[in-house]
């Protein structure tokens, strides 16, 4: 005969797996999952014992006296959407390795019923192939988060496709930065990081970060305390480079577009002809990715030498384009 904490945990672990409010459990489904998966018979009154014991402790389970059927956990530490929610947004990051990602679901799967896990699995689950080759950014992420709590300095390799279009060392030497946030920009993570070798914050993906170490070396104290995210934010599509204001005239069919990318604080002014203008602070080289990404849609309109470094961008291109169709 099982001890009778033994029966408990036996009874809420079968709760777990195999009910829900679509899949209700009578005593006679309870005492054969019971039989099966643990070697453990009960009588009828042994079970209601167990669960008015477990409901004592906490758990959530609606009895044959609610819905008139039998017995099912009816609250989790995750309801269905939330897991669905995080196994998609899970899926759908490119800097988690499929790796990663299939354990991580895998143990959010394991909060919900079996017949709710299948359902994900069978119905939503699809191949992401834009998946990381790096399989250490859990690693990473641990070791990043320690440096910036202990104010530590970190070493790493820092990663890029070969033309085999496989992540090989940037450098034979490691880096060594003084690691301050990590933030979530452009679907991607970044560390943050300060540097004895460049002035002001920089930024480095972690799923390109190999070997992270914690170093024995204290960070300096952080003076310039500037907003992280605000970082972020004006390293559009996450370039490095020199920032300033920029001008661009947009069309009414980008309005959504420019709000996601600048955010609802962004300050837009509507002009006579039905377009926009929007005034944000962001990289040159973000600058004009974003003009030749909306080229049909957006004018770069100050400052002037971007603007002309952006027309002659646009003239090589129409000579290179010309020679070939000569």
């Amino acid at each position: 005969m099982a001890e009778k904490k033994q029966i408990a945990l036996a009874i809420l672990e079968i709760l777990k797996k195999h009910s829900d409010e679509d899949h209700i459990l009578s005593f006679k489904q309870i005492s054969s999952y019971l039989d099966q998966e643990y070697s453990i018979t009960i009588e009828r009154r042994t079970l209601y014992a167990n669960i008015y014991m477990l409901k004592e402790f906490g758990y959530e389970i609606s009895g044959f006296d609610e819905n008139g059927k039998g017995y099912y956990l009816s609250k989790r530490q995750f309801d269905k959407a939330e897991v669905l929610l995080l196994c998609n947004a899970i899926h759908a990051s490119h800097f988690i390795s499929s790796k990663q990602s299939d354990d991580l679901i895998a143990k959010l799967l394991k909060t919900q019923s079996s017949y709710q896990a299948k359902e994900f699995s069978d119905k939503v689950y699809m191949p992401n192939p834009l998946k990381t080759q790096n399989k250490q950014l859990l690693y990473t992420i641990a070791n990043v988060s320690e440096a910036i709590r202990d104010n530590k300095k970190l070493s790493f390799t820092y990663l890029r496709y070969d033309q085999n279009k496989r992540l090989t060392p940037r450098r034979k030497q490691p880096y060594i930065v003084e690691p301050r946030y990590i933030v979530y920009a452009d679907s991607r993570a970044y560390m943050i990081v300060t540097s004895d070798n460049h002035p002001g914050f920089i930024h480095y993906r972690l799923d390109r970060i190999k070997d992270a170490k914690v170093l024995n070396e204290p960070s300096s104290v952080l003076r310039n305390k500037e907003d992280a995210y605000e970082y972020a934010r004006n390293k559009l599509f996450m370039y490095a480079g020199h920032s300033g204001m920029v001008t661009f005239r947009c069309k009414e069919s980008v309005l959504d577009q420019m709000i996601d990318l600048f955010g609802p604080e962004t300050s837009i002014l509507s002009q006579a002809d039905g377009t926009f203008l929007i005034n944000v602070r962001t990289t040159d080289t973000g600058a004009i990715f974003l003009a030749q990404q909306y080229m049909d849609a957006i004018e770069l309109l100050k400052p002037e030498e971007l603007r002309d470094r952006f027309l002659n961008i646009l003239k090589e291109t129409y000579d290179r384009y010309q020679k070939q169709t000569a």
